[in-house]
């Protein structure tokens, strides 16, 4: 009886799947449903890891365990900890540290813009390494990348600065953020409302993507990012996902990313390329609004930030074409992998 109603459902959907298959609204929301599942099957476990750390405290020792390094920077040492949670967890969690810490009260706008330029290379990296790893980039190459990004542009910033002699003001900031409850309700309410918008902002985009590809507008997108494309070394087929990537972040941009390297749609050395520049300048529109409620200096964490991405990239792109085949391995998987190594 069980064998015979299991048998029954999968015959109705496969009959209601061929029948969605056939209308242009039934092959978008299958679009948008696996894009979503890619995303969720990815975030759930991750977010439920991080949560299980940040109650047992290592996230407080880990940003205590590197507090002294973060005199490179030009920042007190408990300003450490604000970097780890945002490493971490996300942006919202690290401000919030940042409060309670007492960071607006004690940095000029130069740190506060190093910090916040930090956290917005390498914030949230549990889940967006997991969506990195499931289009081929490896892990290790992943934490470098953001990671080693991180410091190397919080120190340059520093030091360019402190020898400048600019933004040495103390800074005024207008907002702090609520506190909120920490229980297990409220946090799953929370992550519950994040999938509903998840949802919802990612069936807004494959829409947006199908009109402006039936109005031609795609086209025009395309001719007017590449020049930029070209050099970064990605082609023109990813202009639509840099874009999403770039305004509403790596989590949006990375769920379409591993449906085309699965379709083959995209190169796969674009794919890699794009993973690795939206890693370091995604979300560039509702990050930059939440450091400038921190205090940072706009021109810092916008423009620089996007500016070092693009010489980032640039240059990987030009390094992948000089490496082995074992040393491109380093970067991606090999066999079978979502990213090969591109043409010489």
């Amino acid at each position: 009886m069980i064998r015979y109603l299991h048998s029954k459902i999968n015959h109705i959907a496969d009959a209601l799947f061929y029948q969605c298959e056939k209308t242009a609204i039934g092959r978008w929301v299958f679009d948008v449903l696996g894009i979503f599942w890619s995303l969720v099957k990815i975030m759930v476990p991750i977010l439920l890891v991080v949560r299980i750390i940040e109650l047992l405290g290592w996230i407080s020792i880990l940003g205590e365990s590197i507090s002294p390094i973060m005199v490179w920077f030009g920042l007190p040492g408990e300003m450490g900890l604000v970097w780890v949670t945002a490493m971490s967890s996300n942006l919202y969690a690290g401000m919030a540290i940042f409060y309670q810490l007492g960071g607006a009260e004690q940095l000029t706008i130069a740190q506060v813009s190093v910090l916040c330029t930090m956290m917005l290379v390498s914030h949230g990296l549990p889940i967006e390494a997991a969506i990195a790893k499931a289009v081929g980039s490896k892990l290790r190459f992943t934490l470098v990348l953001r990671i080693g990004g991180a410091m190397l542009f919080g120190f340059l910033l520093h030091h360019s600065y402190s020898a400048l002699d600019v933004l040495q003001t103390p800074i005024n900031t207008l907002w702090k953020p609520d506190s909120h409850e920490s229980n297990w309700v409220s946090w799953l309410v929370m992550q519950g409302q994040t999938f509903i918008a998840a949802l919802i902002i990612i069936a807004i985009l494959t829409l947006i993507i199908r009109i402006l590809n039936y109005l031609g507008i795609e086209k025009i997108i395309h001719i007017l990012l590449s020049p930029l494309l070209r050099l970064l070394g990605i082609g023109t087929k990813a202009s639509n996902i840099v874009v999403i990537g770039l305004t509403l972040g790596l989590s949006f941009g990375g769920s379409i990313l591993i449906r085309e390297s699965k379709t083959g749609h995209i190169d796969n050395k674009d794919i890699f390329l794009t993973m690795a520049f939206l890693g370091l300048s995604h979300s560039l529109i509702e990050d930059t609004l939440l450091m400038l409620l921190m205090g940072a200096d706009l021109f810092t964490v916008l423009w620089l930030r996007l500016t070092f991405g693009i010489i980032a990239i640039a240059l990987l792109a030009r390094l992948m074409n000089r490496l082995s085949e074992k040393q491109y391995a380093w970067f991606y998987r090999n066999s079978n992998s979502a990213v090969s190594r591109p043409s010489e």
